[in-house]
């Protein structure tokens, strides 16, 4: 008599599921190409899945800004299935990733938990709706075009780096930055600005991330403030040179930590992606972390501050 042997499923392919259940690692990698295809990152970037099996079940994601120990800590103690994040863990390439360096240890600890790593960085700063769209939201501006726009999709004018836009009315510089101080998460560094307090700015210019490049583009824009982190002192200095050579004194300045200036994209990217995954009849939880991740802990007044 003749037998059959059942046919098998290997172990790292799991059978489809039904509608509602948890999508795949890979039907949550199609979701986010659709929101930024990697194709859009800067040709020096690190971007797409680090670790992690397309085959696996997604049930938790948890989004971040920096792939550093503690928001991995963060990751696992929730039970999460991928961690996405902005900034890339592998930025240099390497020729290795044991445990004995501290990037290494990250991978090991993730892929030993059946976590994955997927990394959405200057793609996700040229989408539309990306990084500096967050941040411009959170200040109410409207109107929103880029600063610099994608050469490599001339047809879309909505996506590229920065955005400018208008408030809903002019307010004084010292009342702007207030603004943008209540609207971003704390930090040890808060919110320096360049210029006059009690000058009217209304057209706002923005760059989550470091944006000293694009000074051109904010003076070409017609911004009068630019709200951006990681001004140093020579960009800095200079365009308020040029600024009060114009005689217009703009644009004004308003510096932020990295990080504050990042940490608004993450909701409306866990929402994309559930929502996303919801139109293929997936169910996932996504959730943003809560671990500040600027590395600065402390800062200590001047004196006779």
């Amino acid at each position: 008599m003749a037998t059959t042997t059942p046919a098998t499923t290997p172990a790292s392919t799991p059978a489809p599921a039904p509608p509602g259940q948890a999508p795949t690692l890979g039907e949550v990698l199609e979701v986010l190409e659709a929101l930024h295809p990697e194709r859009w990152a800067q040709p020096w970037d690190a971007v797409g899945l680090v670790c992690g099996d397309p085959a696996r079940r997604v049930s938790r994601v948890l989004l971040a800004v920096d792939p550093v120990e503690a928001v991995v800590d963060e990751a696992l103690a929730a039970g999460a299935d991928l961690l996405l994040v902005h900034h890339p863990l592998l930025l240099r390439p390497v020729s290795s990733v044991a445990a004995t360096t501290a990037k290494g240890r990250l991978v090991h600890r993730l892929v030993e938990a059946g976590c994955a790593l997927h990394v959405a960085h200057t793609n996700a700063d040229a989408a539309a709706p990306g990084v500096s769209d967050a941040l411009a939201r959170v200040l109410d501006l409207d109107g929103l075009e880029p600063l610099e726009p994608l050469a490599a999709e001339p047809g879309r004018p909505e996506l590229g780096i920065g955005r400018v836009g208008t408030l809903p009315a002019p307010e004084r510089l010292a009342d702007f930055a207030e603004r943008v101080a209540q609207a971003l998460p704390a930090t040890e560094q808060g919110v320096r600005v360049a210029g006059d307090p009690d000058a009217l700015v209304h057209r706002v210019a923005v760059c989550g991330g470091s944006g000293d490049s694009l000074f051109a583009q904010v003076r070409a824009s017609g911004a009068d403030v630019f709200v951006t982190a990681d001004l140093r002192h020579h960009p800095a200095s200079e365009a308020r040179e040029s600024a009060a050579f114009g005689a217009s004194g703009t644009p004004h300045l308003v510096d932020v930590a990295h990080w504050a200036s990042e940490w608004p994209w993450l909701a409306g990217c866990a929402d994309r992606l559930v929502t996303g995954l919801a139109a293929r009849g997936r169910t996932v939880d996504a959730h943003v972390s809560t671990t500040r991740t600027d590395p600065w802990v402390l800062r200590v007044p001047s004196r006779g501050e």
